[in-house]
């Protein structure tokens, strides 16, 4: 059995272990991604009293697949006055990062001794916010090479917004590494699995007066960062780059085919990964009150799995919930609630979060 063996050397069990889980975790995102579709369709026919999807397979659940072939099956037009060679990779760079993002998040604590994350690195939530912010290249490829007022409108109306509340995000979660001394997602998620979610602590020896404190600044950071989240994946209520009343369509106005369908892809595998990261960092990821880990069992471990895909739905269905609910802001409301409320707000958390941990830790 040498052969056999062979597989389990550390570094080719590394290498078919991760190669496996990357493509557990592409298959699974893209369902979701492809029935977050369907979903949306679903929840906003509910609110709007319709019944949405209900022709294709058992209420509308073969939908995303004929919507696929719909597109595949489409004409691929390009306009004469676009920049041919940009027009084409600004699908693929509104796409790729968004995917990126997973490589980093623990879907899981762990099965069959391997850690249910693709690449545990250090600096995981650097590595979150440094991939996410390639996204805004495609878009503003997208408005500039499509020659065109209402693609390029919707280029720089994105840029200026992306820009503006990934400052407040990131000042969001400082307060999250001040608690948990840590860049690493995976020990984060175990700071949390061992102390009590950052938004619902739990006092398992006694009560911890610290934590009850410290649940304040985190519930601030918590609220800064999930809106901050919608402007960064250009939902609704933050969905300026793509106005249809203003825009036509924004900076994918001009695409169609496959091409469009990149983009229609990109905005909902961020909105995935963006309540991925949301779980990881704030809803404990894969973690349960009183439940334990993988190191128990295989068994705990796919329910540490599920554990963690349940709340990122839960979380995808409140921002298809907010879509459904609250009107467009105007581009001047967007920009000063950015620059003029979560800056600050995020700025003095930071302080508040340093003053509870000098008091208990002095």
């Amino acid at each position: 059995m040498p052969s056999f063996d062979l597989l389990f050397q550390p570094e080719i069990f590394l290498l078919w272990t991760s190669a496996l889980k990357t493509a557990v975790i592409l298959g699974i995102v893209l369902t979701m991604v492809a029935y977050s579709v369907w979903a949306e369709r679903k929840v906003s026919a509910f609110i709007q009293d319709r019944v949405g999807p209900n022709r294709v397979g058992w209420a509308g659940l073969l939908q995303p697949l004929v919507d696929g072939v719909k597109l595949v099956l489409k004409e691929n037009f390009v306009p004469s006055g676009v920049n041919k060679f940009f027009f084409s990779l600004a699908p693929a760079l509104a796409f790729i990062p968004a995917v990126l993002v997973l490589a980093v998040l623990p879907f899981g604590s762990s099965l069959f001794e391997v850690p249910m994350v693709i690449a545990n690195l250090d600096i995981g939530i650097l590595w979150v916010f440094a991939v996410s912010s390639l996204g805004v290249y495609g878009i503003v490829l997208a408005g500039w090479s499509s020659n065109s007022k209402y693609p390029f409108l919707g280029g720089i109306r994105s840029s200026s917004q992306m820009i503006s509340y990934e400052i407040s995000l990131g000042l969001s979660v400082i307060p999250i590494f001040l608690i948990t001394g840590t860049l690493n997602l995976g020990d984060i998620v175990k700071y949390q699995a061992e102390h009590g979610w950052m938004v619902f602590p739990v006092w398992t020896n006694g009560f911890d007066l610290s934590k009850l404190l410290l649940w304040i600044p985190m519930l601030i950071s918590f609220v800064v960062f999930i809106i901050a989240m919608f402007a960064e994946t250009n939902r609704l209520p933050f969905d300026l780059p793509e106005a249809e009343q203003e825009l036509v369509g924004g900076y994918h106005t001009e695409y169609s085919s496959m091409r469009f369908a990149l983009f229609f892809l990109g905005e909902y595998a961020a909105m995935i990964a963006g309540s991925g990261v949301i779980v990881t960092l704030f809803l404990g990821g894969w973690s349960l009150p009183f439940v334990p880990d993988g190191s128990q069992g295989w068994i705990w471990g796919l329910v540490n799995i599920a554990t963690f895909f349940a709340k990122v739905a839960a979380v995808i269905f409140f921002f298809l919930w907010i879509r459904w609910t609250l009107p467009r802001f105007r581009f001047d409301q967007l920009m000063k609630l950015g620059w003029y409320v979560f800056f600050e707000v995020a700025l003095a958390n930071i302080f508040l979060t340093a003053v509870i941990l000098l008091y208990f830790r002095s």
